[in-house]
């Protein structure tokens, strides 16, 4: 029982990150009926810019921890907004009109981009980061296999809970909410009932950039290395969460991403690792054959 609720905790430390990514992935499905391919590497980039930011904040002697990691958060969201914002104006509004397989290809394009980029600018060497959040809480400490959850796991899963409930009040309460909502249902009627679109479908894709670079920052500080290369494996698994839990929904997404890391968390302590990913594609297809449409999914109803 000891181990279970061991894994059970990687799983939903590691579920928390692929949730936040995934819901980029599912929000601007939901309103342009895109998959930006491009998204896991927004990550990879937040994870390099809070790397850089927490290297920025040693050099001018910032070395408590808090405060560091509050300003590398705000750093790192304000300028992997930017690349998302980028993305959108680059590689899709051009293409919006066009065939759907055009903004596929610029979106594939600009994950290219984005990794080489990277790699040419930081190295391709991976880049080591020093821990900075030690300890933990032993649950149970009295146990053959004591039960530990460290400091980092408890801030990325009240992380994750607090912008799963900022984010649901911000599209439930405000304007842009309502706009991204009008926009999912019908961009034309809502253009011509006053919404900005082009500026709505903006602000999707730097929310989106923006969980994506906590996600980035969350797994820098929980594993202390990054490469310009996670953000395609990652992207994946993110991606196969968004689709699990029903792409489009914001729900499915985080619950897509919570049973992706549970998946891998118990496949890996239970059975070999080598076949972690195996295990969770395997499941995904298990679903989307008996519900197409994933676990909170609906269907699309075409109205003639």
């Amino acid at each position: 029982m000891e181990y279970f609720l061991q894994q059970l905790i990687n799983g939903v430390t590691l579920g928390a990150t692929y949730g936040l990514i995934a819901i980029g992935y599912t929000m601007v499905y939901g309103i342009i009926g895109m998959i930006n391919f491009a998204h896991g590497d927004i990550y990879m980039v937040g994870a390099f810019i809070s790397l850089v930011g927490f290297l920025l904040l040693g050099f001018f002697g910032i070395t408590y921890v808090p405060l560091a990691c509050l300003l590398v958060l705000v750093f790192a969201m304000v300028f992997t907004a930017v690349y998302g914002w980028a993305v959108e104006r680059l590689a899709y509004r051009p293409l919006r009109g066009s065939q759907r397989l055009a903004p596929l290809i610029s979106a594939i394009g600009v994950s290219i981009v984005l990794q080489n980029f990277v790699q040419l600018s930081q190295g391709a060497r991976v880049k080591p980061l020093q821990p900075m959040i030690n300890g933990g809480i032993t649950l149970v400490p009295d146990a053959d296999f004591p039960v530990t959850i460290s400091y980092i796991k408890i801030m990325i899963i009240v992380t994750t809970v607090v912008l799963m409930a900022g984010f649901t009040l911000i599209i439930k309460y405000t304007s842009l909410g309502r706009a991204q909502r009008a926009a999912e249902q019908d961009m034309t009627m809502a253009s011509l009932l006053g919404v900005n679109v082009d500026r709505t479908i903006s602000a999707t894709f730097v929310i989106g950039a923006m969980l994506a670079a906590v996600a980035g920052l969350m797994v820098t500080l929980y594993y202390g290395v990054v490469d310009f290369y996670i953000g395609f494996i990652v992207g994946i698994k993110a991606f196969t969460a968004a689709v699990l839990g029903g792409i489009g929904s914001v729900p499915g997404a985080m619950l897509g991403g919570m049973l992706i890391g549970l998946i891998e968390a118990f496949w890996s302590g239970y059975f070999s690792i080598e076949y972690k990913d195996v295990a969770a594609f395997s499941i995904l297809v298990f679903v989307l054959i008996f519900r197409p449409t994933g676990l909170l999914g609906k269907p699309e109803i075409e109205k003639v």
